[in-house]
């Protein structure tokens, strides 16, 4: 059998896909199953067992981490390619109309996705989408519609020996002690209406250097390195933060991040790869639903406010100047950095 996992696009939700790949391996052992993802976010899961062949959808390169060096393809190439491949079944986890037509186009006969954006008649099973429910438990939804029935949610994620190396690396380039405990940090996102102060996260950058003595690792991508290299401390930090944004692909950022004691930052896909490699997360919530892309994991410590206007899933702009992220305080931060170390 040859099956097809349609999810492009996110980091996040890339990682959130790994319990259903994991159940859909166990219910079809000996199946090919290929996955139609976007140019790099795979790369956070590209090490994973449970798919045979990722195959790279690139169209429009909407978004920064769109960047690989192909030829742009138009959605019907993709169209040819997948129906040269003639799958037997596919499963849509990304919810657009516009999946459902690819799949619908390339003969597919079994088509299992969610019943949105108008795009039921395309699907010859439709499921229905729980808003109010996490992703990844979503995606199990898909499965079961199809009569399988999970055997586990657990995230988990792998990681390659040269990547842990390159990490073992840059730490004695940078002088980061083995003495010291390690908090790695993101302060920006995708999306700026869910960035949490910087003038809050500078307090934490210098309560944790020169109070807890503890190295702060900066990581993001490599347009985020200026943003760390122009933060203004009131307090110059003991222990200087090292900045990592270009120097690490994405599977780098995994190895280090289940390096380090800690992770910290903005509702973004750097808590979601933390959390599947096993590291402690402090996240700091705000417009988006909270129970749908919360970092999964028992220890991790997720601030968020509780106001009538949340979640507003910036869909408009905010009239109340971030309010459910501005109530967040540094004195909560640090609460849960006291705990956590």
């Amino acid at each position: 059998m040859k099956i097809l996992v349609v999810r492009y696009r996110f980091i996040g939700d890339m990682i959130l896909t790994i319990p259903f790949l994991r159940n859909l391996r166990y219910a079809f052992p000996n199946a090919q199953i290929d996955m139609l993802v976007s140019p790099n976010s795979a790369e956070v899961i590209e090490n994973c067992p449970y798919v045979n062949n990722f195959i790279y959808f690139d169209t429009t390169r909407k978004h920064k981490y769109e960047n690989i060096n192909q030829k742009k393809k138009t959605f019907w190439d993709y169209v040819k390619l997948l129906r040269k491949e003639k799958y037997d079944k596919t499963y849509i986890l990304k919810r657009s109309l516009s999946s459902a037509l690819l799949c619908y186009f390339s003969g597919i006969k079994e088509r299992i996705g969610f019943n949105t954006e108008g795009r039921g008649f395309l699907l010859t099973k439709k499921v229905n989408y729980d808003k109010n429910k996490h992703e990844s438990l979503c995606f199990l939804d898909v499965l079961k519609s199809d009569g399988i029935n999970p055997k586990d949610t657990y995230l988990e994620n792998w990681i390659k020996e040269e990547n842990t190396e390159k990490v073992k690396f840059l730490f004695k380039k940078y002088n980061i002690s083995p003495n010291y405990k390690t908090a790695a940090i993101n302060i920006t996102a995708t999306n700026e209406g869910k960035m949490w102060s910087i003038n809050n996260f500078i307090q934490i950058i210098e309560y944790l250097s020169n109070e807890k003595k503890i190295q702060v690792i900066f990581i993001g991508a490599p347009r985020d390195k200026e943003v760390y290299n122009n933060l203004k401390y009131s307090k110059k930090p003991i222990i200087p933060p090292v900045n990592l944004c270009e120097e690490l692909t994405l599977q780098d950022s995994l190895a280090l991040l289940k390096q380090v004691d800690c992770m910290i930052g903005n509702d973004s896909g750097n808590l979601h790869m933390a959390s599947s490699v096993g590291t402690k997360v402090i996240g700091i919530y705000g417009p988006m639903p909270f129970e749908k892309w919360r970092a999964l994991g028992e220890n991790n410590i997720l601030l968020k406010a509780d106001l009538p206007c949340m979640p507003c899933g910036l869909k408009k702009k905010c009239p109340n100047n971030k309010a459910c992220l501005n109530l967040i305080t540094p004195q909560q931060v640090k609460k849960a950095i006291d705990s956590i170390f």
